[in-house]
């Protein structure tokens, strides 16, 4: 049953000026879309100029007024803004214009074709993250067609280097153009739809994520010939601590977002999965509870503790020489609130070896903040955008991969991640995001078009 609140905010909708014509406006949305697919911003190295450029272009003809923010001229990123009346603070609505890299020899349709088939459309950014950016971009077009009075500004940023280097994109924005993109709430990448079988299961809205937390791993010991081994190998050392790191089931912890996520999941879950959510709760089922989740269900297991994925190992030059170093690269993936020295004080005990030292990292790291609140008008707002949109009830999420909504938060924005639905299935079948064969439902692309508009509208429009 929906809640009052929900009712509310699906019932101030018609409130917010005329719905658009979306027979008319999908054509444009695949134009748009195919155009920024077909644009190979590959990070590194970037080139999102490309993206600023046509969306500066897209502006221009609408009279939306914008400003480029670039520290690198090949790496710009594009900021524009619809005034409202003021009484609120602004709405941010942001996607990335960069892309991870590919591998052409791997896919069926070339990365950058846009290409259609069977109802869907496949490339590179088709899910991370053009689908955000356009829809984003076609809000700011209908916003403006429309003439619908805001209490907020809403503020467009397409920004670069998401994927893979923060500087020239959101930390150059934060910290050269703030007083551009200082808004109260924020949308951007990192939650969505998920549909199984062909039926919507739930919405989630990422309300805060783990923090990249990078550390090695090395083991030291006396070098000598490989025709007589050593039980001091450095490798030998290296690889049962990485067993020790990589079996180890972490301290539990949960805060208000994934507290909530597992509550609310276990309601709409099969009698069994329910049984395991609530057992989390339970010190006496927990244990078997995270067994069974990091055996089946490792992104859920994930969301629990700070992790650790061993995914380097590095050692040795010859094979006839006992190295006397070798090294393991860890992905640590802390929780937001993670005291990290202490952790790595329990990896250490954990490890219980001399010969292997705990090296932390500083590559790669993003600012912690305080989850997004889930008790906002904000939050209520896209809940009830899900609901009216696809039907689908609303869960609270923290993503275990790292998004620019770090940046933002640690500047006190409430920020939250949405998406486009995606079918579960996809990605046991190579059809997810930075996949080889990465695609989105077109149906999907209107829809969150539809959503996004919905959702804004309701944040930002007067009421």
């Amino acid at each position: 049953m929906r809640s009052a609140l929900l009712l509310f905010w699906i019932a101030c909708f018609s409130a917010f000026g005329q719905t658009p014509d979306w027979s008319r406006v999908d054509p444009e949305v695949l134009r748009h879309f195919q155009a920024l697919v077909r644009l190979d911003t590959t990070d590194p190295p970037g080139n999102e100029t490309r993206v600023t450029d046509y969306v500066s272009k897209v502006f221009q003809a609408e009279g939306i007024p914008y400003i480029i923010a670039a520290k690198d001229p090949a790496r710009a990123n594009i900021i524009a803004r619809l005034k409202g009346n003021g009484s609120k603070r602004p709405l941010m609505i942001i996607g990335h214009s960069d892309t991870v890299k590919v591998d052409p020899s791997k896919w069926t349709f070339p990365p950058f074709s846009a290409a259609r088939d069977n109802g869907y459309i496949y490339g590179r950014g088709t899910l991370d993250d053009k689908p955000n950016l356009t829809a984003a971009m076609m809000t700011m077009l209908l916003l403006k067609r429309s003439g619908v009075k805001l209490d907020r500004d809403v503020i467009f940023l397409s920004e670069a280097g998401e994927e893979a280097s923060t500087g020239p994109g959101i930390e150059y924005v934060v910290n050269e153009h703030w007083k551009d993109i200082d808004a109260e709430v924020a949308l951007a990448e990192g939650g969505g739809v998920q549909r199984v079988g062909g039926k919507v299961q739930y919405a989630v809205i990422q309300t805060t994520e783990k923090q990249p937390r990078g550390a090695r791993l090395v083991a030291h010991g006396p070098s000598g010939h490989g025709s007589r081994p050593l039980r001091t190998n450095a490798i030998l050392h290296l690889s049962r601590a990485v067993e020790k790191i990589a079996m180890w089931d972490p301290p539990m912890r949960f805060n208000d977002t994934t507290r909530y996520y597992f509550e609310k999941l276990a309601t709409i879950s099969s009698p069994e999965d329910a049984a395991r959510y609530t057992g989390l709760f339970d010190p006496a089922k927990a244990p078997a509870v995270r067994q069974y989740l990091a055996e089946n269900d490792p992104s859920a297991y994930s969301m629990l503790h700070t992790s650790i994925s061993p995914d380097i190992i590095q050692g040795g030059f010859q094979v006839n020489v006992v190295p006397s170093e070798a090294t393991a690269t860890l992905d640590i993936r802390a929780l937001p609130d993670e005291n990290m020295p202490a952790f790595l004080d329990m990896m250490r005990k954990v490890i219980d070896d001399p010969a292997v030292e705990v090296v932390q990292e500083t590559r790669n790291q993003r600012p912690g903040a305080a989850p997004s609140r889930i008790d906002s008008d904000a939050f209520h707002a896209i809940e009830a955008a899900y609901e009216q949109v696809y039907g689908a009830m609303t869960l609270p999420m923290m993503s275990t991969g790292a998004t620019d909504m770090a940046f933002l938060r640690a500047k006190g924005i409430q920020c939250y991640g949405v998406g486009a639905i995606r079918d579960l299935e996809d990605a046991a079948m190579g059809f997810s995001a930075h996949s080889d064969q990465e695609r989105i439902r077109e149906e999907a692309l209107y829809q969150h078009v539809r959503f996004f508009w919905t959702a804004v509208t309701a944040i930002a429009g007067a009421k």
